[in-house]
């Protein structure tokens, strides 16, 4: 089942109503909590006719089939200034300019949006069960998350991170980042995509990589045969990604 609601984010445009969507398992129901995972692009999390290019993750779908004992939350992004509202750096590139406003999103997420899930579903809010998942810049979105509040998260799943961004930003945002907590971390491209995307996001994939292991963080990497930028793509890894992040 998929509930859906508006709430108010603090768009870097002004503050904008927006639909949230949260998916609740089977089993969901009398005593039992269950864990939360936070996604980005809600839009594109659930359903092929809200996705832009016409195509989902099918979250909802693959969930049931799996049985996860998983709660799902998501939120569209900000439609005119994605790039501001999910970067945590400023940037200008051939895709468009962004003001790195990533943390007024994320400390929305925080201190906002995950209290009003707590509040409405049976979660476990505790950060041991508290897990994010994102692609593109989402998956930018979801390594700063870790890095930013490992309090708040136990692990993460990153699917083609945008670390073409500033290869060099992030991996300082890496390096620099308290991974004491053992969060888990999964870290996946895809092989095609990383052929066509350049020099760039190559160097930032590796630069990440090292100060991964350089940090001695736990974390999965897969580079996907054949896997592109597109969320067809990026469903088909949602069974690993749960798996390694022990959330089935």
């Amino acid at each position: 089942m998929i509930e859906q609601f508006e709430v108010t984010v603090p768009a870097p445009g002004g503050e904008q109503t927006r639909t949230a969507r949260v998916y609740l398992p089977k089993t969901y129901g009398g005593a039992r909590r269950f864990p939360v995972l936070y996604m980005f692009d809600g839009q594109t999390a659930f359903f092929d006719e809200t996705a832009p290019y016409g195509d989902s993750w099918r979250m909802g779908e693959t969930l049931d089939r799996l049985g996860a004992g998983l709660i799902v939350a998501a939120v569209d992004c900000d439609k005119k200034d994605r790039l501001t509202e999910y970067s945590p750096f400023a940037f200008q590139s051939p895709y468009g300019s962004s003001a790195g406003k990533g943390e007024v999103y994320l400390g929305w997420l925080v201190r906002v949006f995950k209290p009003l899930v707590d509040a409405r579903y049976l979660t476990l809010p505790a950060r041991e069960h508290t897990y994010l998942a994102g692609s593109s810049m989402g998956g930018l979105m979801t390594l700063y998350a870790l890095c930013r509040y490992p309090d708040v998260f136990r692990g993460g799943a990153a699917l083609s991170p945008s670390l073409w961004i500033d290869p060099e930003a992030c991996a300082k945002m890496i390096a620099g980042a308290d991974w004491a907590e053992h969060i888990a971390l999964y870290l996946d491209y895809g092989e095609k995509e990383l052929k066509n995307h350049g020099e760039r996001q190559r160097q930032g994939l590796v630069r990440c990589i090292d100060a991964l292991m350089q940090k001695g963080a736990p974390f999965t990497f897969r580079l996907i045969g054949g896997g592109t930028h597109s969320e067809r793509s990026w469903r088909e890894q949602v069974p690993a990604f749960l798996e390694a992040l022990s959330l089935i």
